[in-house]
């Protein structure tokens, strides 16, 4: 792949899904890109660009997204994060009566992380009534089908706690097999809802107020304006007081927000609930 072809792909995935791919990712982009050639029987990147120009339905579009978009997870991944979910939903129902939680996992990919949003809030509220929703969204539709089934190779629980893994995992298939898996439970996945979102496609489609978003290892792919904007949404989203945990390796130093920096990667919507509530 020359570098002008490279640039192109670079360009529509820019435009299209706020991606930010950088010089030297050319072996990155041909070998997804040669995915695509092989399931449609093309030989050149070149006839590809040209394909998804004529495919008026865009959803070879789409797949393209599929393929070019990073998808790495896994359970717990970054604890500390769920430890402050627990703290917050605890504060939140516990002490302050709370009954409706929203959460939202921006960038969920294969649904690792909104179904561990899920266990870490089964587990913090010890049996108390609440009615609490996860919206799960990601760019990529095969992702989501693959967290919508919520089936789990043995491997992919190694941070999973083994309590954890017996209350909120079904296994599938003999036990040390290679086709050893686990499905989530139903009390789990009836609390998460998965729907496909374009995070650099703001406004989106949700009202809030949401009490807790993470939004974590994806804006690392876009660069400032997408940034920006996506922070902005996030803001406008976000309930007074409510929570924001970003990636470890992301900052917000770069965007113009008014969120509250509590810890590393973790913000809170600088409109304490509290002080609203005084001033009505």
């Amino acid at each position: 792949m020359d570098q002008a072809l490279f640039r192109k792909f670079c360009k529509l995935a820019h435009d299209k899904a706020g991606i930010h791919l950088k010089e030297g990712k050319e072996s990155l982009v041909q070998a997804r890109v040669a995915k695509r050639l092989r399931a449609l029987g093309l030989d050149h990147p070149r006839e590809y660009l040209e394909y998804m120009e004529r495919d008026e339905s865009g959803e070879e579009l789409v797949l393209f997204l599929d393929v070019i978009s990073t998808n790495f997870t896994n359970f717990f991944r970054e604890p500390d994060h769920f430890d402050v979910l627990a703290e917050d939903v605890k504060r939140l129902v516990l002490e302050k009566g709370r009954r409706r939680i929203r959460l939202w996992s921006a960038a969920s990919s294969s649904g690792e992380e909104p179904y561990t949003m899920a266990i870490t809030v089964l587990e913090a509220l010890e049996g108390a009534p609440a009615d609490f929703r996860i919206l799960a969204t990601d760019i990529s539709t095969r992702m989501l089908a693959r967290a919508e089934e919520g089936v789990y190779a043995a491997g992919r629980l190694e941070g999973v706690p083994k309590a954890f893994r017996h209350k909120y995992f079904e296994r599938i298939g003999r036990r040390g097999s290679e086709e050893e898996s686990y499905r989530i439970r139903p009390a789990v996945r009836e609390r998460v809802v998965f729907r496909r979102l374009n995070l650099a496609d703001p406004p989106f489609p949700m009202q809030g107020p949401l009490d807790v978003v993470f939004c974590r290892n994806v804006m690392i792919y876009f660069d400032q304006p997408v940034r920006q904007r996506l922070v902005s949404e996030i803001e406008r989203l976000l309930a007074p007081g409510g929570l924001l945990c970003i990636g470890h390796s992301e900052t917000l130093s770069t965007v113009k927000n008014h969120l509250k920096y509590i810890r590393s990667s973790v913000f809170r919507n600088s409109v304490d609930a509290e002080v609203l509530q005084g001033a009505s």
